[in-house]
Order: structure tokens, then C-alpha cells, then sequence
């Protein structure tokens, strides 16, 4: 068994390919990054990859775009994962944290802390889920629109305000932040998008999509601000978006909550979202 870094976004895809889409629904994430790399690689002008293989194929890949988080596939053997993280320290690039589905982030995070000087912190346990059928929802007052380049600096008010609310933690800076927006407001009707709920003429809740896998979509960020909330806008939104991309060539959708919301977790149950893995988010802390 051997760990290598990756130089190409191609060359990941064709290794790391059969351990990733051999369950697409849980691997939406990797899955997504690696083919954004691949098809727009200025979206993330630095990124690293690693494979682990063995006989017979892939044991294990992660991915990491800085200054964000190493993205985990699931490990096909765990006794890849030691091998993995040596070749991700090894690397020197500076980690942050680690994001992947349990128990692959739980095993990764026991060899990484073994290599010394870092205590993992768990920041958020997450619901890994998918939908292929939307169900009828409550409707809410207005539409569902795509987002209008006029509307950038609201767009970029409103990620701000909700990176701050529940990702506190994950590295934002507002360059960032407006070259994926300008990026989603460019496609629209391509890969990735940015959709308003628009009722009496101003818009009052927000949906992303982006990183378009084989087979389906991941949606996110929703977000719809505090004074606008308990109307039923983020719900008719991501209903919405969900049917126009089953509509546009998607088999599936998917989309990442935080199991300690039950409020969001139901309403994703209600548009017809079942949950597929658990995944967890850890921050990286030194001294062990």
C-alpha cells in the first residue's frame, strides 16, 4: 500500500474514480471539488490531492483546497489511513481541519493526532443527505428566481452573515466569498447557480448550487435572514431549486446540515431529502 500526492485534477479523478463513485451520494462533496478543479480551476487557484492505493485499487483520497479544510473520501481499508495522513503532514502544507463521514474521519483523525502536536476538535457533526423526488411542499408567498448580477453586494451581505452564524470557524475572506459569487452568477444555468425567493418584489431567501457531480448536484449555502424566517421561503426555495435540477439532467440532489439543527434537518425530510451518512467537521488544535 502506498500514499502519493496528485499533481492533476484528471489524474485524480481516473485513480481516486472508483473509490469515489462507487457511492456518489455519500462522496457529493470530493466528488464535486474534484470535478470544479477539473473543468474551472480558477475557482480554487491552490489545491492539494492525495491517493492511497493497494492492489486492486484505491484505499483511500483526500482533497484540500487552502485555506479550507482536508476532504476525506471513505477509507476501503482504514489501515490506508496512517499512510494517508504521514503523506498529508508530509506534504507541509498547514491543515487547519479535517471534514469527512464517520467512522473514515474519526480513524483519520486518531493517525493524525498520533504524528503529534495537534488535538482534534470536533465543530460540527453533520446529516449527509440525498433526494432523487421532490414531495409537494406548503407553498409560500412569491417565486422561486435565479439571482440577478445586480443583486452581488446583497448576495455577498447575506454569506457573510451566514458563514458567521454557523460556520463561525471556516475561513471566509470576502475575495473568496466574491469570486465564487461572481462565479455562480455567471453559470446560472450552467453547473452552479444562485437562486432568490422573491415575494412582493424583494428578494427574502437565498439557495447555492454548485459542484456538479457524474450524476447529480449539491445544494448549498440556504440561507434566509433572521427577520424572514418561519414563512416558509427557504423551504419553497430548496424545494424549487431541487425539482429544476432533477428537471435539468440531475439524478440526485444533495445537500449538508447540521444535526444539531432539527428545525433545518425536518424541513429537508419534509422536500424529501433522506439522510445517507453522518459526516463531522474537526478543527485542528495544538497540543495533545
Amino acid at each position: 500500500m502506498q500514499a502519493q500526492s496528485v499533481s492533476s485534477a484528471a489524474e485524480f479523478l481516473e485513480r481516486a474514480g472508483p473509490l469515489l463513485n462507487a457511492d456518489e451520494a455519500r462522496h457529493n462533496l470530493i466528488l464535486g471539488l474534484a470535478w470544479t478543479l477539473h473543468d474551472r480551476p480558477e475557482v480554487y487557484p491552490e489545491f492539494r490531492l492525495w491517493v492511497v492505493e493497494e492492489e486492486g485499487g484505491p484505499a483511500a483520497a483526500a482533497l484540500m483546497t487552502p485555506p479550507h479544510n482536508l476532504v476525506l473520501a471513505d477509507a476501503a481499508d482504514p489501515g490506508a489511513l496512517p499512510l494517508l495522513a504521514a503523506a498529508v503532514r508530509g506534504s507541509g502544507v498547514p491543515v487547519p481541519g479535517v471534514l469527512g463521514n464517520r467512522p473514515t474521519v474519526d480513524d483519520f483523525n486518531r493517525a493524525w493526532a498520533a504524528l503529534g502536536g495537534v488535538t482534534p476538535i470536533l465543530r460540527m457533526a453533520e446529516g449527509v443527505f440525498a433526494l432523487e423526488r421532490v414531495r409537494p411542499v406548503v407553498p409560500a408567498p412569491g417565486r422561486p428566481r435565479p439571482a440577478l448580477p445586480g443583486e452581488r453586494n446583497l448576495i455577498l451581505d447575506w454569506l457573510a452573515a451566514f458563514f458567521a452564524e454557523a460556520m463561525p470557524w471556516e475561513p471566509s475572506p470576502p475575495e473568496m466569498a466574491a469570486r465564487m459569487v461572481d462565479y455562480r452568477l455567471e453559470s446560472q444555468t450552467g453547473d452552479d447557480g444562485l437562486w432568490l425567493w422573491e415575494d412582493r418584489g424583494e428578494a427574502v431567501s437565498l439557495v447555492g448550487f454548485g459542484g456538479r457531480t457524474p450524476g447529480g448536484q449539491r445544494i448549498g449555502p440556504v440561507y434566509t435572514p433572521p427577520g424572514r424566517r418561519r414563512r416558509g421561503y427557504g423551504t419553497a426555495l430548496v424545494a424549487a431549486v431541487s425539482t429544476w435540477l432533477l428537471g435539468h439532467g440531475r439524478c440526485r440532489c444533495f445537500l449538508y446540515t447540521d444535526l444539531a439543527n432539527p428545525t433545518s434537518n425536518a424541513m429537508y425530510r419534509r422536500i424529501g431529502y433522506e439522510q445517507v451518512a453522518e459526516a463531522a467537521q474537526f478543527a485542528f488544535e495544538a497540543g495533545a
